[in-house]
């Protein structure tokens, strides 16, 4: 690959450079080079891709459920069967290793997976003489032309989270990656097309805001799907639901770990690791928030602090621990926050900013951080940072932890560890929170349940997958009917009446 290979649209079945001349960077995190550049959209292109999605929407939603099944299945086969080849793109344009990859798909496949089941989300309801003669049913039907926006920290498991569903459902879609790391999503149109999608059902634009605020305004475009930042989510669901569209914006996170006196030790220390450092923590599910009750923080923070030692960063082709962050940028901003918990009077347990790394010198590297004492007035808690640093915050017990949690205006998703039963049950019901761990530190809900969470984590009413996902994409139409029984073209045929 070389910096002047371009990553281009795909609009109605086939690759397009589009009108626009301005492009952008696509990097190789591991190796801080670009490795391709991305054509960047403008609003005509993006007009191109909601008519090619608008004139292939009548057919598709002719087509039957079993054929729409058919090419479901088939697309399931396809990505099961070559999903190293996917795992490869993204880890090298994103960064992260492998193994997280490999994991990343596999989420995105279980949605397929729901959406290979469709006919048992599209179906209606029938009321049989809801009145004397009179029948009441419901029918679910799609909406047309669908916009989707995706983030660069889940190219391909994000947008498996809605086009599929979508698809299914009977709806075209228009969808918009993430300039970062965009092949994933062009790798996953053609692998649909393979499948038997007919062209112009999936189209996919790159670029900025401009194309984001054309699909936001496009009055053929009737929904919206968006995950990113809570400001960004935010201008999409005032901006869309001004424009008249129905829309789901699930926004950023600052999730907290409770970990009360009586835990496993062992396994909380193993879960705060992985759930703060996979993926170099750019996940919005990450834990970024380790609320340890006093009495046994000291020996929680040093089992972490031990388990990091452990943990290896580099190239995520080489069978590391953690990769490199998505660009310079964001690595120099999340380090940034390290001089703040300094400055706040925080203790760093563990400095990342000088990893050893297996990896070129000139990668985005951040090594895992964990930073213990983090006042809760500092940005170092308040932010979402978006990397591998792992905050610890001291409480008294229980009630002062969980009035921290509520206390956060975020509510994507919390854990809590401990072997209290009373304690857990007591924590589900009373969190403000959208999605819930007992002894499980990212509490991401299979497909077959909904993903969502509270407060300034989500905007809409719909949250993403699921039964709620399935209901995003539909619209009901509700009939009442009426036969007169037993005329046939006005004739009696003697038959008794009931009125």
């Amino acid at each position: 690959m070389s910096e002047h290979e371009f990553v281009e649209h795909w609009i109605d079945g086939a690759t397009t450079s589009g009108a626009g001349e301005r492009t952008g960077p696509v990097y190789d995190p591991a190796r801080g080079v670009v490795a391709r550049r991305v054509r960047f959209a403008e609003a005509s292109d993006v007009d191109a891709a909601v008519d090619a999605a608008a004139r292939a929407f009548p057919a598709w939603r002719e087509v039957s459920i079993a054929k729409r099944q058919q090419i479901m299945f088939r697309f399931r086969e396809l990505l099961a069967a070559r999903s190293d080849e996917l795992a490869a793109i993204l880890t090298s344009e994103h960064g992260k290793v492998l193994g997280d990859a490999a994991g990343e798909i596999a989420r995105g496949l279980e949605v397929v997976e729901l959406a290979c089941a469709m006919p048992a989300y599209t179906k209606g309801e029938y009321s049989e003489n809801a009145s004397t003669g009179i029948d009441v049913y419901t029918v679910r039907q799609p909406l047309g032309v669908v916009g989707i926006i995706s983030p660069f920290n889940f190219p391909a498991m994000v947008p498996l989270w809605f086009f599929p569903i979508a698809i299914a459902c009977g709806n075209t879609v228009v969808l918009k990656p993430s300039e970062k790391d965009p092949s994933a999503a062009v790798w996953l149109a053609r692998l649909l097309q393979e499948a038997g999608l007919p062209d112009g059902v999936l189209n996919v634009v790159h670029g900025d805001k401009v194309a984001v605020d054309a699909l936001l305004e496009h009055p053929e475009v009737r929904s919206i799907s968006f995950v990113g930042s809570t400001p960004i989510a935010r201008y999409i669901f005032e901006t869309a639901s001004r424009n008249g569209k129905r829309v789901q914006a699930l926004g950023g996170a600052k999730n907290h770990m409770l970990v009360l006196p009586d835990a496993d030790l062992e396994l909380a220390a193993d879960a705060a690791v992985n759930a703060g450092f996979g993926s170099a923590g750019e996940r919005c599910m990450a834990i970024s928030a380790l609320v340890a009750v006093e009495s046994i923080a000291d020996e929680l923070v040093a089992k972490i602090a031990e388990r990091m030692a452990r943990l290896r960063t580099g190239d995520g082709t080489r069978g590391c621990d953690m990769g490199p962050l998505i660009t310079r940028e964001h690595r120099d901003k999340v380090a940034g926050y390290l001089d703040v918990a300094e400055a706040d009077g925080a203790s760093l347990v563990v400095d990342g900013r000088d990893p050893q790394v297996d990896g070129e010198a000139d990668g985005f590297w951040l090594g895992p951080t964990l930073v213990d004492r983090v006042p809760t007035d500092s940005a170092v808690y308040r932010d979402e940072i978006f990397g591998p640093v792992l905050s610890v915050v001291r409480v008294a017990g229980y009630e002062e932890g969980l009035a921290l949690i509520n206390g956060s205006p975020y509510g994507n998703g919390t854990a809590i560890f401990t072997n209290d039963g009373g304690a857990a049950r007591r924590f589900q019901r009373e969190v403000t929170v959208g999605m819930v761990g007992i002894n499980v530190p990212i509490p991401v809900p299979v497909a077959y349940h909904s993903f969502g969470g509270w407060k300034d984590s989500f905007f809409g009413d719909t949250k993403a997958y699921g039964p709620q996902g399935f209901a995003f994409f539909q619209q009901e139409k509700a009939i009442t009917s009426r036969w007169l029984d037993p005329s046939h073209g006005g004739v009696d045929l003697g038959f008794p009446r009931h009125d």
